[in-house]
Formats: C-alpha cells, sequence, structure tokens
C-alpha cells in the first residue's frame, strides 16, 4: 500500500491540529461574558490560528497539486471512492472558507487582523455593521458544516482502519 509523502503526512496533522485549535479556542472565546483581556487575547489568538491555517492550506493545495496521493484501495467500491474524493474536495473548500468568513467578519466588525501581534494585514473592506452579523452566521455556518466533515472523514479512517482493514489510515500516520 502506497504511503502520502512525509510533507502531506505533516501538512495534514499540521493543519488538522491547527484547525482543532482554533475550533476549540472559538467555542471558549465566545462563552465569556464581555469583552475582557482574556477575551481579547483569544481573540487574537483564534485570528492568528486562522491565518495560519489559510497559510498552510495554501502550501498543503500546492503540494497536492505537485504530488498525486497514493490511489484509493482496490478493495474500495466505486461510491466509496466517490465519497471520498467528494469528501476531501469539501474539506479543501472549508479549509480555504472557513478563515476567509473569518477575516471578512472581522473587517466587517471594524477590527484589523495583526497577524502575530507583528504586522496588519491588508484591509480590504471597510467596516459595516450591516454586513456585520450576516458574516457572523456564515462564519459560524462553515466552521459547524467543518466540524461535521472533519467527523465524518475521523470516522471513515477509522471505519477503514478496524472494519475493513485495509491500510487506509497507516498512509497518513507519521
Amino acid at each position: 500500500m502506497q504511503r502520502y509523502t512525509t510533507t502531506a503526512i505533516i501538512l495534514h496533522w499540521l493543519t488538522a491540529l491547527l484547525i482543532i485549535s482554533a475550533f476549540i479556542m472559538g467555542l471558549v472565546m465566545v462563552d465569556i461574558p464581555g469583552l475582557t483581556p482574556t477575551k481579547l487575547k483569544y481573540f487574537s489568538w483564534h485570528k492568528w490560528l486562522g491565518v495560519t491555517v489559510l497559510a498552510i492550506a495554501a502550501i498543503r493545495l500546492l503540494w497536492r497539486k505537485a504530488n498525486v496521493p497514493p490511489p484509493h484501495p482496490a478493495s474500495m467500491v466505486a461510491w466509496q471512492k466517490k465519497a471520498a474524493d467528494a469528501m476531501h474536495v469539501l474539506l479543501y473548500i472549508l479549509i480555504f472558507a472557513v478563515p476567509v468568513s473569518g477575516y471578512l467578519y472581522t473587517l466587517a466588525a471594524g477590527v484589523p487582523v495583526v497577524y502575530l501581534g507583528l504586522f496588519q494585514l491588508p484591509v480590504i473592506m471597510a467596516p459595516n455593521p450591516e454586513l456585520k452579523p450576516l458574516l457572523k452566521d456564515i462564519h459560524y455556518v462553515l466552521n459547524m458544516t467543518m466540524a461535521a466533515a472533519v467527523a465524518a472523514h475521523v470516522l471513515a479512517a477509522l471505519k477503514h482502519q478496524f472494519i475493513d482493514r485495509d491500510g487506509v489510515l497507516k498512509r497518513m500516520l507519521p
């Protein structure tokens, strides 16, 4: 069974770790009442994680375009191959859409994103109080869709490992 490249494996697990961290931080920060220094710090960290995910996603997409992933196992039926391919496309779309929607929501709120406290990302739109709630909702829905897609992805990997025993999960393990 062919494995993914070491670079693809590192980018996959780094992306997963950052997305899970950003998701948990997002849940924690919105539950903090008021506008406290801790909440502001978490918002900054959440944004930094999102920007980092976006940058790694770009690198990851370029890597995937230049390096063909291993083929599905011959034992996989056609519909499962199509479902796996569709899930990967959905995950890539969400890996880009979630941070972009968060960035636009932040800008609509009139808050600049200062990456790692070092440099400000470009302000590509003016504050827009009318658009802010819509962008907040879009960011939320995309995040929940990402959570569901990641859960389905993990469950499928575990099915392949423990039920099918076809080595699919081992191809992505370090």
